[in-house]
């Protein structure tokens, strides 16, 4: 598992901008804006899905006009795509961040990034359901880059367990598909205690599949 954890480039501004003069740069007021776009989008779907929101089910939530919108997107699907990158890059960062320190085996650096993830699903939830479960509504654009994205949590857990191998690289595949499916169904319930719960079940596979690459 393994780009960018909250940090001062990829954090949002919280709220909407101040009135008149302020002495935000223009790159901070854009940024501001996307993210704001984003997690609206992140939102609206949370309640309507994926089909069912419009740009003004985000432009709504977001509190950012119809003109600044599409100065950014040419479409939803733009700032879904958009929303999915960003979502991704921070579970990156995020996982890697626990990951990062050199104490400990894999297995228990593993543990660290797993339980990492498993936290920043819980504490975002809209955003979770984005590259979780909405993506499969956006369509074959929106999977490829899902895709993309799960071939590199792969490689990165290839490197984590050391594991060599076409054989020891299908069962990180395996490993990574099962972990996705496992977080889905609490994710979408709403039950975050019983999302956290699964770092023990998932332990118990990930050491039993580390046994048999040795």
């Amino acid at each position: 598992m393994t780009e960018p954890a909250t940090s001062p480039e990829t954090e949002p501004i919280v709220g909407k901008l101040p009135r008149g003069r302020h002495r935000l740069s223009r790159e901070q007021v854009e940024q501001s804006q996307r993210h704001r776009l984003m997690l609206g989008m992140a939102e609206a779907m949370t309640e309507k899905g994926y089909v069912g929101t419009s740009v003004a089910d985000v432009l709504k939530r977001s509190g950012v006009g119809r003109e600044t919108f599409y100065q950014y997107y040419g479409s939803k699907l733009d700032c879904f795509m958009d929303a999915f990158d960003t979502a991704g890059q921070v579970l990156f960062a995020q996982v890697d961040q626990a990951q990062a320190e050199l104490a400990g085996t894999p297995l228990e650096r593993f543990e660290r990034g797993l339980t990492a993830y498993l936290d920043l699903l819980a504490a975002q939830p809209a955003l979770a359901r984005l590259f979780l479960v909405e993506v499969y509504a956006a369509g074959p654009e929106a999977m490829a880059r899902r895709a993309a994205l799960q071939a590199r949590i792969v490689d990165a857990l290839v490197v984590l367990l050391e594991a060599e191998g076409e054989e020891a690289r299908f069962a990180c595949e395996v490993l990574v598909a099962a972990v996705a499916t496992m977080v889905t169904n609490p994710l979408v319930n709403g039950d975050y205690e019983a999302l956290r719960a699964l770092k023990e079940r998932i332990m118990r596979l990930v050491r039993r599949v580390a046994t048999g690459l040795e």
